[in-house]
């Protein structure tokens, strides 16, 4: 219900500034980038597998997304799902970000600018490791972003961007009809990523 309610609460937050702002153009754009990870194991888990680079499950891989927003001379807000997933040392991950943003644009040529802004929203972590039971969390993810925006045309851009954020989604791993082996829990993602946006 927690998770339900900040999802809500995001969602509200994203229409009213999508409403105050109904004279902005629309933009659409698809994102590609990598992705790593920052994830803590449980004791319980070291204990039962022993060494294990938690961290690398989900290391520089790739990540692809969707977004949708309003634009307009001096910044955009936009949602944004993304989804990367990771194997390492027999373990496999998942993540899948559902984000709201909002990004200040700073002019430094006639069709270049800078941007940076915040995120939040909720982040979904699935563990699907071969030989263990299937499990998964949502959790809430909080960030900030920053890049740059070149304008190829009237309505096409493309961008580079890096994005961090912080989440506390966590799942547990335990082998089929075995018992629980321990936990791992996400702490912050790092993304580097290429977009190419179209605005109507």
């Amino acid at each position: 219900m927690k998770n339900l309610n900040t999802l809500l609460a995001a969602l509200t937050f994203f229409g009213a500034s999508m409403a105050v702002h109904a004279a902005d153009d629309t933009f659409a754009g698809v994102t590609y980038g990598q992705t790593s990870d920052k994830v803590k194991k449980s004791g319980l888990l070291s204990e039962n597998i022993g060494h294990l680079d938690s961290d690398g499950i989900i290391g520089k891989d790739n990540t692809w997304g969707v977004r949708l927003g309003r634009i307009n001379d001096q910044g955009r807000y936009y949602a944004t799902y993304d989804n990367v997933s990771g194997t390492h040392n027999g373990l496999k991950l998942r993540q899948e970000n559902l984000l709201g943003s909002y990004d200040l644009f700073y002019p430094v040529g006639s069709s270049t600018k800078l941007f940076g802004g915040a995120s939040a929203g909720l982040t979904k972590l699935t563990q699907d490791s071969p030989g263990a039971s299937r499990d998964t969390d949502i959790g809430y993810a909080l960030g900030l972003q920053a890049g740059v925006l070149q304008q190829v045309s009237d309505n096409a851009s493309v961008e580079l961007g890096y994005r961090y954020l912080r989440s506390n989604a966590s799942t547990e791993l335990s082998e089929h009809g075995g018992d629980k082996l321990g936990t791992l829990r996400l702490d912050s993602s790092a993304q580097t990523y290429l977009s190419a946006n179209y605005r109507f």
